[in-house]
C-alpha cells in the first residue's frame, strides 16, 4: 500500500487493529508462538483487551492500563532473538497498516519497551572492555 493512502494511528480502533494484526503475526511466528501459546499459555480474551490498554496509554496518555508489565515477563524462556524477532513484527506490523507521525511513535516506544525488558533480564550484561 502506498505510504501517502495509510492512515496514523489516531484512535482507540486504531489501537485494537494494530495489536490484533501484530498478535495474529505473533501467533503464526515459529519463535514466538510457543513462548506465548504454549509457556505462558496466554489467554486471548484476556489478554488482548489488556494490549489496546496499555498501547492507549503508550501512545495516547489514556492511563487506560494499569498494571506492571514486566514481571509478567521475567519467567518467559526468551532471549535477545525473541526480543528481536519481537521488534521485527511489531515494525512490520506497524507499517502494513499505518504511516505517520504516531505510527513512527509506536515503534520507537516498542523498541524502547524491549530495550528496557533485556537490560532488566541480564540480557545485555555484557562486558564494556574485553579481556
Amino acid at each position: 500500500m502506498n505510504e501517502e493512502l495509510k492512515p496514523d494511528i489516531t484512535t482507540e480502533e486504531d489501537i485494537k487493529r494494530l495489536v490484533d494484526a501484530f498478535y495474529d503475526h505473533v501467533n503464526q511466528d515459529e519463535l514466538l508462538s510457543p513462548v506465548f501459546n504454549e509457556f505462558a499459555r496466554v489467554d486471548w480474551e484476556h489478554h488482548l483487551p489488556k494490549m489496546y490498554e496499555f498501547w492507549s496509554t503508550v501512545l495516547f496518555g489514556s492511563m487506560a492500563y494499569k498494571g506492571q508489565p514486566f514481571p509478567k515477563h521475567l519467567a518467559l524462556p526468551v532471549d535477545r532473538t525473541h526480543f528481536t524477532r519481537w521488534i521485527a513484527l511489531f515494525t512490520q506490523t506497524v507499517e502494513e497498516l499505518f504511516a505517520g507521525e504516531m505510527a513512527e511513535l509506536a515503534k520507537q516506544k516498542a523498541t524502547s519497551i524491549a530495550n528496557i525488558f533485556q537490560m532488566k533480564m541480564g540480557l545485555w550484561a555484557t562486558p564494556l572492555v574485553k579481556p
